[in-house]
């Protein structure tokens, strides 16, 4: 069997990996680098509790579920690669402001979600926070791991296992064949396969060639992050840690501040009122971190959906399936839609925990 995947970024080529494990002549075409996209400026979290905040049922479930794959994950893409990952499980402090945040909270904490802790053992645990919070929800079992290097230890797991990784050839169109075929036409070749599955994040719906009713609607959506370094001296925070309207990811030498959310099609100008917000909200978190110099500023383009869940699964158009619309849980999915998607183009097999997100529910006008 043949499989064409459009996109090389954590969810295509986790895909592309575990299917060309399993024996598929498997096919990744990318239109830049790959791991250059959404994956190269995520930070990298996988933290279920701190994402249960607001989500559907249906997606928290998939989180959960995600989260119980990743240490093994983790380990056979760093022992098949020869790359580190650099996963790290040291939890998430989620911090709150007020006793109405608290409140908040708490509620997390009695559905499962992590454990309360005082003002002050936060700061225990993260000594640089600010001295006005209220309380914190602790969850030991979130994570993180190295984005950049993600995307760069799954490319090469995925050729290592016998894929062909086609960088630089961006698809134009998608044409249907007789017998059911299909096949993915580029600048440079027409690339027939059994089946297609198109992962190409937030360009997913940029593709040609098919029925009105079968574009998948992701659309991106801009997220802007920096870095601070941390002087000399000065420790980074040990786990990661959530307020103000921000997150932060100690990395190394450097800590992320993340991430603004906007609108603005396929613009990823860097902006000095992100840049600026940004700092801003992580000084008042912890009032240190005004004097440590920022040394870098980025963009990514989240892949968005209607209903805010995964497109996930079969399209109407036969041989063709879609594995996009993540938006802020790429690399958290990632895991859990390879095994998922490799049941279902290989086996026939849809898993239960993705019928919430099949990407026909649109055409229907059925929205959750």
């Amino acid at each position: 069997m043949k499989i064409v995947i459009v996109g090389a970024g954590a969810a295509g080529l986790s895909i592309g990996w575990k299917l060309a494990e399993a024996g598929a002549e498997t096919v990744v075409l990318e239109r830049a680098q790959p791991g250059s996209g959404a994956t190269w400026a995520a930070a990298g979290m996988l933290a279920a509790t701190a994402e249960s905040g607001g989500a559907h049922e249906v997606e928290s479930i998939f989180t959960s579920k995600a989260m119980t794959l990743w240490p093994a994950f983790a380990e056979s893409l760093e022992e098949e690669s020869g790359r580190s990952i650099a996963f790290r499980r040291d939890g998430s402090l989620i911090v709150a402001r007020s006793a109405a945040e608290t409140a908040g909270l708490r509620s997390r904490a009695a559905a499962g979600c992590g454990a309360i802790i005082a003002a002050e053992e936060a700061r225990t645990m993260e000594p640089l926070l600010a001295a006005y919070i209220d309380a914190a929800l602790w969850a030991p079992g979130d994570a993180q791991v190295d984005s950049r290097a993600l995307g760069r230890a799954l490319a090469t797991a995925f050729l290592r296992a016998g894929g062909t990784l086609q960088a630089n050839e961006a698809v134009v169109r998608i044409e249907r064949l007789p017998g059911g075929r299909i096949g993915a036409r580029t600048p440079f070749a027409f690339h027939e396969a059994d089946a297609l599955i198109l992962a190409a994040g937030a360009w997913t719906a940029r593709i040609e060639g098919l029925p009105p009713g079968a574009v998948p609607p992701v659309r991106p959506v801009k997220g802007e992050i920096i870095a601070l370094a941390a002087p000399t001296g000065e420790a980074l925070p040990q786990r990661l840690v959530w307020g103000e309207g921000v997150y932060l990811v100690p990395r190394r030498d450097r800590l992320l501040v993340g991430a603004t959310v906007s609108e603005s099609g396929f613009d990823t100008a860097l902006t000095d009122a992100a840049r600026d917000w940004l700092r801003a909200r992580a000084s008042a978190l912890m009032p240190v971190l005004s004097g440590w110099p920022l040394v870098e500023h980025w963009a990514g383009l989240r892949p968005g959906s209607p209903d805010g869940l995964p497109l996930l699964g079969a399209t109407a158009v036969e041989g063709l399936y879609v594995a996009s619309g993540q938006y802020r849980n790429g690399i958290l999915f990632a895991p859990i839609m390879a095994e998922v998607m490799c049941r279902l183009v290989l086996e026939r097999r849809v898993s239960p925990e993705i019928a919430a997100f099949d990407p026909t529910r649109f055409q229907s006008g059925t929205v959750l």
